[in-house]
């Protein structure tokens, strides 16, 4: 898939500029860990680097080799830069030469041209290493050319800022092995150059005052410094290979696989991907979604005392990022994209494994809300991440029919409803009065609108939640239809008595009869209900148990679809609201403030086609027009991936985490249900991969 051509003997125009410095990329190792940065090479996040590993706890994720300056020597003495340092916001550093950026297999590719010269340079990571490769590769030109690759450092914990002082370094080296080393906890990195003829010249170079432009827009400390020991110098002969070889691995890891070998391993591993999956992957979206998918699934490396006990019951332990570059694992996120991450990708035994890992964590009848970086508990602030684990189990066992996994999990979720029923942490209880779930304690945000600045919790909703209730009732007739298939009918009885209950409260309590939609919060802490238009009221209708009555469908989806619905997704407030904001800019305080009052949510997307279709079975024509805006996205802020939010007006610019769990997971799940495409057959995936650019 090309993203990105320019002829390198014209003048960069500003609108590739701009390309070239907002459009990122990003290569996963299966671990937590990654490599991420700019088209056009400049770092603009804190999170940019070549080597982001994913260390136990409590290091978690480290940011270990920041950049690699690259220099072409020309056979006449001249030098072209490829890559290059920004200081000031005027700079652009040496994106001239660029002629092409491309994904192969959902891995970037640059093309540069230079004097007649072309290279190719890739990234890859060695899936479950934390390894990176950064591979050259000369396929035209009048003869060799030189290499001077100059890597630069300042080794940090994922998020500590950019302006953190530099350790004081140390360099070692033997048999071109080199390990660069801190006075801290940080593991060293080690670097290897795989070329024939190449070298490592120490000459020492700090790096002052670089500009991280995107920390900057965002109100973040954006000055920082990286340290160099020194530049690898290597030849590059025609259709012959230069590689850095950066990890925290051992040098015996690291001498597993050369470069060809590690490339090779990663491709193929991204088409027995598309052999798994269950989308006709020669759709290009679905096949790039597939990919993309991939990312978000690892296996922790930090919480090892879990990897024990899962691999003592047969299993292992795996969980979802929720979205890159900054969050952790989050049970919402997760159990919100379980489906489109796993069982559309026909990735089962990994959804078995993630199923299991959270319900290792049940407390007080709560899954965690997140897992913080590096550490081994997790935070249960949340009132829903549980009852979607229903929902996701549900998805589960339909793909599976996996009947000893439900055994196992049914005493868990009688304990779950029984804690909900008598009332469990942070206020979150079933009224007696009308089987209704209310939730919220104070300071705290627990639905899914979750922002909070210090202690402004932005959107509260404390109360009974439209979606919250909707999942309360959902979660009670699946685990009585469980029941009742275990012959446990008496049970069966006792719950469905619950949701009938919570059922017609529901429905006398949420019509919202002025507006012709659902309220968003009934008794809430002032006793009044919020008539605020959001999508939340969608769930009402697209969860397997719709709560809401069928004559009432029309006017929600009609509704939602005129105020809420966007090309990218459904808007989180309808313009027109008191607390409506267009955009989601500014500083910290700002952003929050829009986060859920206006600004588009991806992830939406999904349930809102769920409830079109069961409002309109079979009109997969236009339910897939309401996901067909997101094609674009797929070559928009990350390549190959889906933003977490966009602005609530044209042009949707998009925001938030450039690559999100639930955005690719629902866009996926979405499209595979509106296209009426079959399984995948052999011939099917040798047509699709054929051709993956």
């Amino acid at each position: 898939m090309k993203i990105f051509t320019h002829d390198p003997t014209s003048p960069l125009s500003d609108e590739d500029k701009k390309a070239l410095i907002e459009t990122e990329w990003l290569v996963t190792n299966g671990l937590g860990g990654y490599a991420s940065g700019t088209v056009g090479g400049t770092l603009t996040r804190v999170f940019h680097g070549y080597l982001i590993a994913a260390l136990p706890a409590p290091l978690g994720r480290t940011m270990m080799l920041n950049d690699v300056f690259e220099e072409l020597a020309l056979p006449d003495g001249r030098t072209a830069g490829l890559t290059g340092i920004r200081k000031e916001k005027s700079d652009w550093p040496g994106s001239q030469h660029l002629a092409e950026f491309r994904l192969e297999y959902g891995l970037p590719v640059w093309t540069y041209e230079v004097e007649g010269y072309t290279v190719e340079k890739r990234v890859y990571l060695p899936h479950r290493q934390n390894t990176t490769y950064i591979n050259y590769r000369l396929t035209n030109g009048p003869g060799a050319v030189r290499l001077k690759l100059r890597p630069a450092v300042n080794m940090r914990e994922h998020e500590a800022p950019v302006s953190l002082p530099l350790d004081a370094y140390r360099v070692t080296f033997s048999d071109y092995h080199y390990e660069l080393s801190g006075t801290g906890t940080i593991p060293p990195l080690r670097m290897m150059l795989l070329a024939e003829g190449g070298g490592f010249e120490i000459n020492c170079e700090k790096i002052c005052d670089l500009i991280y432009g995107i920390e900057q827009s965002r109100g973040y400390i954006f000055r920082g410094d990286l340290w160099s020991p020194g530049y690898f110098l290597a030849n590059l002969p025609m259709d012959e290979d230069v590689t850095i070889a950066a990890s925290t691995d051992s040098w015996d890891v690291m001498s597993s696989l050369n470069p060809r070998q590690a490339w090779d391993a990663e491709r193929d591993r991204k088409r027995r991907l598309l052999l798994e999956a269950n989308p006709d992957i020669c759709e290009g979206t679905c096949r790039t979604l597939v990919w993309a998918a991939d990312q978000f699934l690892f296996t922790p490396v930090g919480r090892q005392q879990d990897t024990a006990r899962a691999r003592a019951a047969g299993d292992e332990i795996r969980s979802v990022i929720a979205g890159y570059h900054w969050f952790t694992d989050w049970g919402r996120d997760t159990m919100i994209s379980l489906e489109g991450l796993t069982l559309v990708t026909g990735r089962q035994v990994e959804a078995s494994y993630i199923l299991r890992t959270f319900a290792h964590y049940i407390k007080d009848g709560l899954i965690p809300n997140m897992f913080p970086e590096g550490k081994t508990s997790g935070l249960y602030n949340t009132a829903d991440a549980t009852l979607w684990f229903f929902h996701a189990l549900h998805r589960y066992l339909e793909k599976t029919n996996d009947h000893h996994l439900l055994a196992h999990l049914l005493p868990k979720l009688l304990d779950i409803v029984g804690h909900h029923l008598r009332g469990t942490r942070f206020n979150i209880h079933v009224d007696p009065n009308d089987g209704l779930l209310w939730q919220g304690a104070e300071g705290y945000q627990l639905t899914w609108m979750d922002a909070k600045v210090e202690d402004w919790v932005v959107t509260p909703r404390r109360g009974k939640a439209v979606e919250i209730n909707a999942l309360w009732y959902n979660a009670l007739k699946l685990l009585e239809g469980w029941l009742r298939a275990s012959g446990r009918d008496s049970e069966a009885d006792g719950i469905g008595s619950h949701a009938e209950k919570a059922r017609a409260s529901f429905n006398a309590r949420f019509w919202y009869e002025a507006g012709g939609y659902l309220y968003d919060v009934v008794d809430g802490e002032d006793g009044r209900s919020d008539p605020s238009c959001r999508p939340n009221q969608i769930f009402a209708i697209s969860l397997d148990h719709p709560v809401l009555d069928r004559s009432r469908w029309e006017a929600v989806i009609n509704v939602s679809k005129e105020r809420l619905l966007t090309p990218v997704g459904l808007r989180s407030l309808a313009p027109g609201e008191p607390d409506y904001k267009p955009c989601y800019d500014g500083d910290l305080r700002s952003r929050d403030a829009a986060y859920h009052q206006g600004t588009v949510w991806a992830w939406l997307i999904g349930p809102f086609v769920d409830a079109w279709l069961r409002l309109h079975p079979g009109d997969f024509e236009t339910a897939r027009g309401f996901v067909s805006g997101f094609e674009n996205q797929l070559r928009g802020t990350c390549v190959g991936s889906i933003n977490e939010i966009f602005d609530a007006e044209p042009p949707f610019n998009p925001r938030g985490c450039c690559a999100q769990a639930w955005s690719v997971a629902e866009v996926l799940r979405a499209f595979i249900k509106t296209s009426g495409q079959g399984e995948l057959t052999p011939d099917k995936v040798e047509l699709a991969t054929a051709s993956v650019m």
